[in-house]
């Protein structure tokens, strides 16, 4: 099972902010799209970094609320771990755990694809285990 599979059922959209927007404007997008992290692009889909709300509450904890003023690019990361269409649910897994994110975004040609959250590789390993259990009963019963 490969990350295509995940994408095909969600879609390829993806929330993005440029890095000249303030992590309050950052705070409110993330809030208003109920999603935990936007990708940092400039607009050509070329992956800069990702803000996640970690980052966020990190700065917060730093400068206090003034914090919220600050460039999303001074608060991102910028080492951004991404993955192809073409891993499966395992080689990301491995990749999140070890990593220690919940986001990862899908890279094509150098350019922003799609993004998965941990959720969304969860859901399909667990799909995947039950469909698998199934299959080993009906071989049981069938044998």
């Amino acid at each position: 099972m490969t990350i295509r599979s995940i994408l095909d059922e969600k879609g390829r959209d993806v929330v993005t902010i440029k890095p000249t927007a303030t992590l309050g404007e950052a705070a409110r997008m993330l809030g208003e799209k109920r999603i935990g992290a936007v990708v940092v692009t400039a607009g050509d889909r070329k992956i800069l970094g990702i803000l996640s709300e970690r980052d966020i509450v990190r700065v917060i904890g730093e400068k206090g609320a003034d914090g919220l003023s600050q460039p999303v690019g001074d608060a991102m990361t910028a080492k951004v771990s991404t993955c192809r269409e073409t891993h499966t649910i395992n080689d990301v897994m491995e990749v999140m755990t070890r990593g220690r994110f919940r986001h990862l975004p899908v890279e094509r040609d150098g350019h922003l694809d799609g993004i998965i959250s941990i959720g969304d590789v969860v859901k399909r390993r667990i799909e995947e285990v039950e469909r698998e259990a199934e299959q080993i009963r009906e071989y049981i019963a069938t044998a």
